[in-house]
């Protein structure tokens, strides 16, 4: 019996992703908050910030799959660990930039370090949550962005007034990392390993594991773990389901992230002005992630097959992102806010199941590898779409943007409802295990 256990664990390491996610966010969004006065005190176009978006993307994108990998061989744990000493370290360091290029040298250093997060939050799940509960997890830990997204003005913008200046708020938001690394590395650890979990929640956890299963693939053996190679799982056609569904969703969350408040100071508002409506759409992201996590586990307990529940969402999300384009017509501040609430809603429900995929498909050797995989993809069509936001939204306007990023998303769920197939062997789970 284990001394002093802690009462539902899992929850609270679901709690410790999500505070991780939080931190990710505000590190990222400091600077696209203080982006207009950035522009304005080195007089950068539209298109010259573009190009330190796509710096950060450019090493996210290679980072979800290379490092997504090496969490996979590192174990959740360590690889969360020297993930966030990274960003943290660069956020911090990004202070001394001086111009474009540092920036952009910067923004490359913090996509690099950041984009392990996803991945290795996946794994966790995968490790610590039975399938009815993913949905919920996976929920918990992605509405980090959400609240990390809608904190960040406020607190940015407060610090640059506060210290007269942008080089602080840097420095103070990128070392949240270091007081969450303190709790992580005290809370995690497997739940086999674990000295705090209860003897019936490890039980419980451990007994909703399906067996290592079935088709023979071409695999490596590390430290006795048996891991498909990337070759063989890009010849399973699920592998590509979730790849595109994400490729096709994520462009259109970054650019809300990354352009919203430039979309807002091009509709005739300032900074300051917008802050009383900035955070709707990121709040109401956060409860799509919760809806969506929640609906889908609803369905599951009532009986519902795990793929079908999870695509029943995905329809959802498609069909609501197109709430995007009233935007264009719209001049009232909380009337653009309430519509793209309700595109972020959609979005979150439909990214949620879109994260969860890899932890009901594959075995956990296999999850961080794949989201990595489906990580890159994204990370490749958004530094494309940043490229074509900037140099459209300085030649024409956003319309032609909101436009086309009301209407992709339903490709992605094409994508969900032709790859993602169930089948015999995966009983109340989507599809056969790796």
């Amino acid at each position: 019996m284990n001394q002093n256990p802690i009462k539902s664990l899992r929850w609270w390491i679901g709690g410790m992703l999500f505070a991780s996610t939080v931190i990710n966010y505000i590190d990222r969004q400091t600077l696209s908050v203080l982006a207009p006065f950035l522009k304005k005190e080195y007089g950068w176009s539209n298109e010259d910030y573009a190009l330190i978006v796509v710096a950060f993307r450019a090493a996210y994108s290679i980072g979800q799959t290379v490092l997504g990998r090496m969490v996979d061989r590192l174990g959740t744990r360590l690889g969360l660990t020297l993930t966030v000493t990274w960003y943290s370290m660069v956020a911090m360091l990004t202070s001394l930039a001086s111009g474009l290029r540092s920036f952009a040298f910067f923004r490359f250093l913090l996509g690099l370090g950041e984009s392990p997060n996803w991945p290795a939050a996946t794994k966790a799940v995968s490790e610590w949550f039975p399938k009815r509960e993913k949905g919920w997890a996976v929920a918990l830990f992605d509405s980090g962005s959400s609240i990390g997204a809608a904190i960040a003005p406020s607190m940015v913008i407060w610090l640059y007034h506060a210290f007269g200046g942008w080089r602080p708020a840097f420095v103070i938001t990128g070392a949240l990392g270091f007081f969450w690394l303190v709790a992580w590395r005290a809370l995690y650890h497997t739940p086999e390993n674990h000295p705090r979990i209860s003897a019936e929640e490890r039980a419980m956890i451990l007994a909703d594991r399906d067996p290592a299963v079935t088709e023979p693939l071409p695999a490596r053996e590390t430290a006795g773990v048996v891991r498909p190679s990337w070759g063989a799982l890009l010849r399973l056609p699920q592998t590509w389901g979730v790849i595109l569904s994400r490729a096709l969703t994520d462009p259109i969350w970054f650019f809300i992230a990354d352009w919203f408040m430039i979309f807002l100071v091009s509709k005739g508002f300032s900074p300051e002005d917008t802050l009383v409506a900035f955070w709707i759409p990121f709040v109401a992201a956060d409860l799509g992630n919760f809806a969506g996590g929640g609906f889908s586990s609803f369905l599951i307990r009532r009986g519902w097959p795990v793929g079908r529940a999870r695509k029943a969402v995905v329809i959802f999300g498609a069909i609501g992102m197109t709430m995007l384009v009233p935007t264009v017509f719209l001049t009232n501040l909380f009337a653009i806010a309430g519509f793209f609430a309700l595109a972020t809603f959609a979005y979150a429900t439909f990214c949620t199941m879109v994260l969860v995929f890899p932890s009901d498909l594959y075995e956990s050797h296999s999850v961080a590898t794949v989201s990595g995989l489906s990580g890159t993809a994204a990370g490749i069509l958004t530094i494309l779409s940043t490229l074509v936001v900037g140099w459209i939204s300085d030649h024409y306007s956003f319309t032609p943007v909101l436009l086309a990023a009301s209407t992709i998303p339903l490709l992605g769920a094409l994508a969900v409802f032709t790859l993602v197939r169930n089948t015999r062997h995966s009983g109340q789970g989507i599809l056969l295990k790796i």
